[in-house]
């Protein structure tokens, strides 16, 4: 008989019949069967043995701990084994208790919590809040129905509810100073949590998240999720009512942007690469700046609380917008540096994302801070202001008076100038008449009416006359003062500037006497500026509206607005009645009262 093959060839053992073979294949299977498990018994008795599990920490276990065990800085060494083992296997890790650090340096005052190794108070010393109390960037209200800050921010709901509840064992209690590190473990059920910050001297510090679950690394980003502790409102202020402001800013690639709060979806992601990114409000801010910018991710948060404010109309309620960041790593754990301070324009130069050389050597903050349309200007009246606080004046009140005499007196050639139009334009007025008189016969549409312009425009060149020369002035006052008053309203130095009885050159003076003062001296400035070419409706028409249109303007806006300009009145009507002495301005006024008793059918007299 043929031995059987495989289907490679090799021959298998030939199969007889057990009922020929008798007991003896039976006692053979009963001695394999003991040598096997002779053999299993032996490789497990010999095999090296695991550790032994620790117990979850009791409080009564917590509380004997030696203080050495506390107060280390360095990161415990099990935190990061422990994410590799498995689930069966990970030493639990949690305080009996929840506890407070405090990191302070010369600029700010951070207490951080245990539970969940976040931060319940960020005191900036530099800054007061509206109450003259040292400023908490923290906001109460929000924290705690959306999160405090630096909490952690995984898409699993539940896992992130655990992460900020959790009570994480820190590497010191009590107080430190920086520069120093500060580090928070967790660890249960297969879950292992380390966080660590690193502080220094500036308003910057670095960050180190990771999270894992039965070794496989979570996504988890370090969260600013509620605002800041200065958005609230105020009776009266319209500062108070920028408080309100609010916003997403992100660079991607050296790309600024900066989407308000009406327009960042709640919940969303966007992927890198971010040279940086975060929320702000009108003065402070918490930025992101990834180590990686390339594999960084950010999602926004937009939530709102309302409001009780009061004005002249009575109670009513505002809803703010509060608005939140969480950045991190696509994949693996989060490293990043993270700003939070003022939005002064030397702090933000300073701050720059990763580098492709891996150095901070990418785009500044600067961007953060919005001048509007008016930036080309705004930044260099900010920066000639503070010139002039800091090398002649050190109150930003009288700084913005000695600013303004150096603005006034530099336009003034713009007011000779007008002056010089406005009597070249008089002088030809008669001849504009005849022109106008002599094609008055043909109607709007008749080709014959393009001859009328081209003629008055050849009398306008041969006479030297520059029929824009007497808007000179305008043109150029308007853009300085909406330019001035972006730079105030953004300007954080500004922000409590004292000056007399005004406590905050950011905020609408409390007694209205500036807007008064601005309302009345600009009724003087248009009395004493001859305007012999205008219409006389027209005039009686400028002279109230122009007067409340600024009035209302500085009633609810910065009062360091209305100290620019009615100081900027009250020297134009100084320096408008010494031209109305010259010769110059005594022409223009004889001009400007016959052309009025003409009007009235009376004899002029001449004024002197």
């Amino acid at each position: 008989m043929r031995r059987p093959k495989t289907a490679v060839g090799i021959p298998l053992a030939e199969y007889k019949n057990p009922n020929q073979q008798g007991g003896q294949d039976t006692r053979s299977l009963l001695v394999f069967t003991f040598i096997f498990v002779v053999v299993l018994l032996g490789m497990e008795y010999f095999r090296p043995k695991p550790a032994p599990l620790k117990p979850a920490a009791s409080t009564k276990s917590q509380a004997a701990m030696p203080a050495a065990a506390t107060t280390t800085g360095a990161p415990d060494a099990s935190a990061s084994s422990a994410a590799f083992l498995p689930k069966s296997v990970v030493p639990s890790k949690a305080a009996a208790s929840e506890s407070a650090t405090t990191v302070e340096n010369a600029l700010y005052r951070i207490q951080f919590s245990n539970r969940g190794g976040q931060v319940t108070s960020w005191i900036l010393k530099k800054y007061t809040d509206d109450n003259g109390k040292p400023l908490d960037l923290v906001n109460s209200r929000a924290a705690k129905e959306f999160g405090d800050p630096l909490s952690i921010y995984t898409y699993d709901a539940g896992l992130r509810a655990q992460l900020a509840q959790a009570l994480y064992v820190p590497s010191a209690t009590g107080n430190l100073t920086a520069p120093g590190t500060l580090s928070f473990d967790y660890a249960a059920g297969g879950l292992v949590v380390h966080k660590s910050f690193r502080f220094d001297e500036s308003y910057v510090i670095h960050a180190d998240v990771s999270v894992t679950e039965n070794g496989v690394p979570v996504e988890a980003m370090l969260a600013w999720p509620s605002g800041f502790g200065d958005q609230h409102a105020k009776a009266g202020s319209m500062r108070g009512i920028s408080s309100y402001l609010a916003q997403l800013d992100t660079s991607s690639n050296g790309k600024a942007e900066s989407v308000a709060a009406k327009k960042v979806s709640g919940g969303n992601t966007l992927a890198g690469p971010f040279d940086w990114a975060g929320v702000s409000d009108l003065y402070f801010a918490a930025i992101f700046l990834p180590d990686v910018p390339d594999q960084s991710t950010l999602v926004s948060f937009n939530h709102s609380l309302p409001q009780v404010s009061t004005d002249a109309s009575g109670k009513k309620i505002a809803s703010i917008p509060i608005l939140g960041a969480a950045v991190g790593a696509a994949n693996g754990p989060t490293s990043l540096r993270l700003f939070v301070g003022p939005k002064g324009l030397e702090i933000l130069r300073a701050i720059r994302g990763m580098g492709p050389d891996g150095k901070p050597t990418g785009p500044n903050m600067v961007p953060i801070v919005h001048y509007g349309m008016w930036s080309f200007l705004a930044k260099p009246l900010f920066y000639a202001l503070r010139w002039i606080h800091n090398h002649i004046v050190s109150n930003w009140g009288w700084s913005i008076l000695l600013f303004t005499i150096f603005i006034t007196l530099a336009m003034l050639p713009t007011r000779i100038t007008m002056m010089k139009s406005s009597i070249k334009m008089q002088r030809i007025q008669p001849q504009l008449n005849a022109i106008k008189e002599k094609y008055k016969k043909y109607k709007f549409d008749d080709p014959r009416k393009q001859d009328m312009n081209k003629e008055m425009t050849q009398l306008y060149r041969d006479e030297g006359v520059n029929m824009f020369g007497g808007c000179l002035p305008m043109l150029i006052q308007f853009p300085l003062i909406f330019a001035f008053y972006s730079m105030l309203e953004n300007a954080i130095e500004l922000r409590h500037a004292h000056w007399f009885w005004l406590h905050d050159l950011a905020q609408p003076d409390p007694y209205h006497i500036l807007p008064i003062l601005m309302v009345v001296s600009q009724f003087v400035v248009q009395f004493f500026t001859p305007t012999p070419g205008m219409d006389a409706a027209q005039q009686k028409m400028m002279a109230f509206t122009m007067p409340l249109f600024s009035g209302f303007i500085t009633w609810h806006y910065a009062s360091g607005l209305a100290l620019y300009w009615a100081c900027s009145n009250m020297i134009g009507i100084g320096m408008q009645m010494g031209i109305n002495r010259t010769k110059l301005g005594r022409e223009l006024r004889e001009i400007q009262a016959k052309r009025s008793a003409k009007k009235q059918g009376r004899p002029a007299l001449a004024r002197r």
